[in-house]
């Protein structure tokens, strides 16, 4: 493009408006900052010197004499509850509210913003009696998740499941997973007590708030395997094929077991290596390694392991593999295989970890309800080196 003489004329305009504009700017904000009252500066002040307290006492004399600084007072209780210093959220926000000349909207607000100071604080009566006045309010989704979060905590799964309906209605989206793993817990409270047709409702009630629930399917089949109905404990098991196959390592050895006692073990494993082929899965061969060692040797378990290793290489399998080898390889070379294994061993035992895809917490066996972050269905049913995951 060639250079044009008119050129020379628009760049120092455009120097002088962007002058301009920065002039006016900061005029702005000089009259702005002259206007604020002089607590302002103090809190400022107190804060840089980490005097919250006289800060707290400061900011409340500038919402007194300048209402329009509330947003501050609201941003600073925000601030303080998530430092952990909930007293003082508390202090700021009970202030707001005893306020007369605070309009209905942000007494609202205070009110919300005071709700999750008492839930931080573990105040749970107090923030589920102010959670619950905000039901009428622009606040009713948060507040009834909040409710969600704060019965979890108190454990009370009833209040939990009304609470799940009430989203349902409110959102328009559907809470059933979440109501599913409520049911499931009351079932497992009453199978503590041996009260198997009440654990039954709640299961059935599991399934019909959520019908992809593998937690309700797995404990019905507990109940059935107890009873040793090992008929009805397999058929329900295999439905979770359908739910999600990826959970079907979790119910493998209870299926063998469930086969082996009802007289039928060669069936079994036929079905576990159907399982295995289509659906390939570290604890799945790890169950199927055993079963085929006690009914047909360590040669046919070696096969099995090197067959599934060719498949889908991992070092888990690798350790099985030389597990494999220790059954039957001679005397002489048993000190060599047994050293490689160790060495193997020692490294996948951060590789046979299930981990949360939430908050990444790991642990050696399954959840349902991570121990870390307290989500629900959080862990993938395989192992972390079977998700690719880095340890």
């Amino acid at each position: 493009m060639e250079f044009e003489l008119w050129m020379l004329l628009v760049f120092p305009l455009f120097f002088g408006m962007g002058w301009l504009a920065a002039r006016i700017d900061i005029k702005q904000m000089l009259f702005e900052s002259s206007a604020l009252p002089r607590s302002y500066f103090q809190g400022l002040n107190f804060l840089l010197n980490e005097q919250q307290d006289k800060a707290i006492e400061a900011f409340i004399e500038v919402v007194k004499v300048d209402p329009q600084t509330i947003e501050l007072h609201f941003a600073l209780g925000s601030l303080f509850r998530r430092r952990g210093e909930v007293d003082r959220a508390i202090r700021m926000h009970l202030n707001l509210i005893e306020r007369v000349d605070l309009d209905e909207d942000k007494k609202q607000q205070a009110l919300f913003e005071l709700a999750q100071d008492y839930l931080n604080a573990g105040i749970l009566n107090r923030a589920e009696e102010l959670f619950l006045k905000l039901q009428a309010t622009s606040y009713a989704n948060a507040a009834l998740n909040f409710l969600l979060e704060l019965y979890q905590k108190e454990k009370d799964w009833f209040k939990a499941i009304d609470v799940t309906h009430r989203l349902t209605v409110l959102s328009g989206q559907s809470h059933g997973k979440e109501a599913a793993f409520f049911y499931c817990e009351l079932a497992a409270a009453e199978l503590t007590q041996h009260r198997i047709d009440a654990a039954r409702i709640h299961l059935d009630q599991a399934l019909e708030a959520n019908p992809q629930s593998v937690r309700a399917t797995m404990m019905l089949g507990d109940i059935e395997n107890l009873a040793q109905h090992f008929a009805n404990a397999i058929e329900i098991w295999q439905r979770i094929e359908k739910q999600n196959q990826q959970y079907l390592p979790l119910v493998a050895e209870r299926l063998l077991q469930a086969y082996r006692q009802a007289g039928y073990v060669d069936q079994g494993i036929e079905m576990l290596q159907g399982y295995l082929i289509k659906y390939p899965s570290l604890d799945l061969m790890n169950v199927l390694f055993d079963a085929i060692l006690q009914r047909d040797g360590a040669e046919a378990a070696y096969r099995l392991v090197r067959d599934e290793l060719q498949r889908n290489p991992t070092l888990l399998g690798l350790d099985k593999l030389l597990e494999a080898r220790l059954l039957e390889v001679s005397i002489e070379h048993r000190a060599d295989v047994a050293m490689v294994k160790n060495l193997v061993h020692q490294r996948t035992r951060t590789l046979a970890m299930y981990r949360c895809a939430n908050c990444g917490f790991k642990a050696r066996q399954f959840y349902w309800h991570c121990p870390a972050c307290h989500g629900w269905e959080t862990y993938s049913p395989r192992r972390s080196e079977e998700n690719g995951q880095k340890i």
